[in-house]
């Protein structure tokens, strides 16, 4: 490791660089696949086994063990032969042809540079919220994996996302610790000669400084700004002291600072990404940044840099409704990107806001950051089929007279990195049914090799694992109701709290009203004599946190505290405070079943359910996001019609009481129906298939495989023809996407002409093209889906030049009568060879 990128900053002066090994852990500490492997645990454990067990983080460890008990350990011959050893694998992982070079040797394809607002690697690394930097550090952790060549790039928060505590009535209190960078697995990053590499943004009357962080995960680098500089003022420093806190302002700044900041962060680094890959609209202004660099590298003007370049950018939305994009007014992206649209894009103001509007001639429309990532992508998708369907009428509206099924977002589902959520014992049972390396290829044999795991060794697991999350509970129950003050009576019950041999089930989430985290709550008495039955018990743990600023949210919280707080629920129920990483793995390890109540189709995605099928647990969940394309009736339960029901005030109601009758009637007899040998069977057929079908197809190695082959390789090759002959296709394509919307308007139909004979319909139809030419267009004979009919797309062929006229032409088709002539019509859209119709050029004119 680079020894001056620790002694050469403040942060890290008092290490004990000088006893001999500390590099070599130091190494390890800082290379955060730590996070997903489970060699390096003994090392830490063996350090300091209390604070690594409380802390999971190794650089605390680390720095907190004094020299002399760090010079005595590795001095012991076999413990400095293990860290030489994880070296020795550390290297040979790193530089060891993966799953991309095996399969990809020819690839164009050198960098994909993946920009998100949050990344979730590790609690140890503290800058995450949720859903979208579970997606984000995982993709990552898999990138590592199959050696896919991408390079993240995110914020550094001061304090992240708050921190949780319940107070004596059962509220939410929210706390915001500081990420002190010293304790965080983070280098600076630092230029040849050693100096600190930091950056200038300049912002209305002044400039901010960035510092800059590296963060190690395997393979791959995170590269972090931050605002936290001496040489700021302190208003400025506090930029991204706070994780989706403050207003609007707060949020523009943060999100300038990613996307410009971000890429002028690779190019400081001479990095050059074929592919940039934004993981929602956070980062939109990084598409701006990447065509500014371009105008000056081949001197083009900013509409044809953006022409060209954006070929290579991917945008990811993850929002299922409207409401979720973010927006800012006119008047606040005047104040913050003025200078910098004029001065450096060389555009007006209203091309600017055009690009982030729906109607660029509406002044008081506001800017979206989504609006943005799509007119600077050249490829969008959603995070699910469901989603992906969803996203398509979100984006309709931009692309008006299309239909629906042709707005361009298709879809890739997310995965969870499995071996960051498997237990110890999850890991070795793979292991021994389908190799160490089974997430670093394609897992075409996983399921099969699952299925031959037998009962005995399959319930023996889940026992064990059921049995140390209930030990998790109680302990830290017993710390929870310690710190807040709790009487000793009620702090000694908890050590007695549930029984190992109990159905558990699991919710934990954030707490927001459309994921309806009281679902379960709706009937409190009937949920009690499930949780009581005394001879078919139930035990329920529940966690999540509500945004600081959702009071709605907050008070769901309330509810399940104090119904848990009753006498007789209390040792069958727990609510686990400050819902994080660390507990999130324990809960997803040793939970039966994974419970999840969203509104469909609110749920984008979804993850938390996935964590739990490498473990062996199962899900009961509505048929949204993941799980309406997961979901198959021997591997887990389905609640609801798969239908949405917004307007229908009674739904929850009726969906609450299928999820009663689910849990009474299928889900717990099932459980505690056992065989001769005391094994429930038909549980374990179900854990196993769930775990043969579903964790295979739901992890990460498949999703980013999916992300590579779909598209980055096709938008790193789609870039570099864009970019060719300094950038000649990007300056044709911006002159005739101008010369499109100038003389579209003027095009029209004359005259249709329909004959059928011999069970077919020859369509003749003559239109004119206003002077932009046959080349230029696509003529379509169309028909809907109906009844059995299938959809209709036919392309129609240039037959003649209208005699005696300019731009007159007649087009011809022939289909088979096997619907009436009447359910066809004719559109008109543009054509230009290697461009993504309608995302690039969305008119479309329609005979009738």
């Amino acid at each position: 490791m680079n020894k001056q990128a620790l002694v050469g900053h403040p942060i890290y002066s008092l290490l004990p660089t000088e006893v001999e090994g500390f590099d070599s852990l130091a190494e390890l500490a800082l290379d955060m696949r730590w996070s997903w492997s489970h060699y390096t645990d003994e090392v830490w454990r063996r350090l300091d086994p209390e604070l690594w067990d409380f802390t999971q983080n190794p650089w605390v460890v680390l720095q907190t063990v004094s020299p002399e008990k760090l010079r005595e350990i590795l001095a012991d011959p076999s413990f400095r032969s293990q860290v030489d050893s994880l070296i020795r694998q550390k290297n040979q992982a790193a530089e060891s042809p993966a799953w991309f070079q095996q399969s990809h040797p020819k690839t164009p394809l050198k960098s994909i540079a993946y920009f998100s607002m949050e990344f979730m690697l590790s609690e140890a690394l503290p800058i995450y919220s949720g859903g979208l930097g579970n997606v984000a550090g995982d993709q990552l952790k898999a990138a590592s994996d199959l050696g896919i060549p991408v390079i993240g790039v995110g914020l550094l928060y001061q304090q992240g996302y708050f921190r949780q505590i319940i107070d004596k009535d059962g509220a939410q209190q929210a706390l915001f610790p500081y990420n002190d960078p010293g304790q965080l697995p983070i280098t600076p990053l630092r230029k040849q000669n050693g100096e600190w590499l930091r950056l200038e943004i300049v912002l209305p009357g002044y400039s901010v400084w960035l510092r800059t962080w590296q963060v190690q995960v395997g393979r791959v680098k995170l590269y972090l700004l931050d605002t936290n500089d001496a040489a700021n003022f302190p208003a400025h420093r506090g930029i991204t002291s706070e994780l989706y806190g403050g207003g609007s302002e707060l949020r523009l700044k943060q999100e300038i600072i990613l996307g410009i900041g971000g890429w002028r962060l690779l190019r400081a680094l001479r990095i050059q990404p074929e592919v940039c890959h934004l993981n929602e609209g956070h980062a939109a202004f990084a598409v701006l940044e990447r065509a500014r660099n371009y105008m000056e590298d081949a001197d083009l003007t900013f509409e044809a840099a953006l022409a060209a370049t954006r070929a290579g950018n991917l945008f990811t939305t993850h929002t299922p409704v409207a409401a979720g994009f973010d927006r800012f007014a006119p008047t606040l992206i005047e104040q913050y990107l003025g200078w910098y649209c004029r001065s450096e894009l060389c555009i007006q103001m209203h091309d600017l806001l055009a690009l982030g509007r729906q109607n660029p001639e509406d002044m008081t429309e506001y800017f979206n950051m989504a609006y943005l990532a799509i007119r600077g992508s050249g490829a969008i998708n959603g995070v699910s089929r469901l989603h992906g369907k969803v996203s398509r009428h979100l984006f309709e509206s931009l692309f008006p007279r299309w239909p629906v099924s042709e707005v361009p977002v298709g879809y890739v589902t997310n995965g969870v990195h499995m071996p960051t959520w498997d237990s110890a014992a999850a890991d070795h049972l793979w292991t021994e049914a389908c190799g160490k390396d089974r997430w670093l290829g394609t897992m075409e044999t996983l399921g099969e090799n699952i299925r031959r795991i037998t009962d005995e060794r399959l319930w023996q697991f889940r026992s064990a694992a059921r049995k140390n999350l209930v030990e998790y509970a109680r302990d830290r129950l017993v710390r929870q109701l310690d710190e807040s003050g709790a009487p000793p009576e009620a702090v000694d019950g908890a050590r007695y709290l549930f029984n190992p041999n109990t159905l558990t089930l699991g919710f934990a989430r954030r707490f927001a009203t459309y994921k309806r985290p009281n679902l379960l709550l709706q009937d409190p008495q009937r949920l009690m004599r499930l949780l009581t039955d005394s001879e078919r018990p139930v035990q329920l743990i529940i966690a999540g946190k509500a945004h600081p600023a959702d009071m709605a949210g907050q008070k769901l919280i309330q509810e399940w505290v104090q119904f848990i707080r009753r006498p007789e629920v209390r040792m069958h129920a727990v609510f686990l405070s400050d819902y994080d990483m660390h507990l999130t793995e324990h809960l997803v390890q040793g939970v039966d079943v994974w419970i999840n109540t969203p509104k469909r189709p609110w749920e984008a995605s979804g993850t938390s359910g996935m964590k739990v099928l490498v473990n062996g647990g199962l899900n009961l969940s509505v048929l949204d996001g993941w799980w309406a394309e997961a979901y198959r009736p021997e591997t887990g339960w389905a609640l609801g019609d798969g239908l949405e029901h917004d307007d229908d005030p009674a739904w929850d109601t009726i969906e609450a009481s299928a999820l009663y009758d689910l849990l009474e009637h299928d889900l717990i007899p099932e459980f505690y129906n056992r065989d001769e040998k005391g094994y429930p069977a038909a549980w374990i057929k179900r854990i196993r298939e769930s775990m043969a079908i579903l964790t295979p197809n739901f992890s990460a190695n498949r999703t980013l495989r999916e992300y590579t082959e779909r598209y980055y390789i096709p938008a790193a090759e789609s870039y570099y023809m864009r970019i060719s002959n300094k950038g000649k296709m990007g300056k044709d394509l911006a002159n005739w996407q101008q010369t499109l919307k100038h003389k579209w308007a003027g095009i029209r139909f004359g005259k249709i002409r329909i004959e059928t004979n011999m069970g077919q319909h020859k369509f003749e139809v003559q239109i004119y093209l206003n002077g932009l030419g046959p080349d230029s267009v696509q003529l379509e004979l169309y028909a809907n889906c109906k009844d059995n009919n299938k959809l209709v797309r036919q392309e129609m062929r240039l037959m003649d030049h209208l005699q005696g006229t300019m731009d007159f032409f007649i087009y011809s088709a022939v289909v088979t009568a096997d619907r009436p002539a009447s359910e066809y019509t004719v559109r008109v859209i543009p054509r230009k060879d290697g461009i993504s119709i309608p995302l690039e050029a969305a008119q479309i004119s329609w005979q009738r």
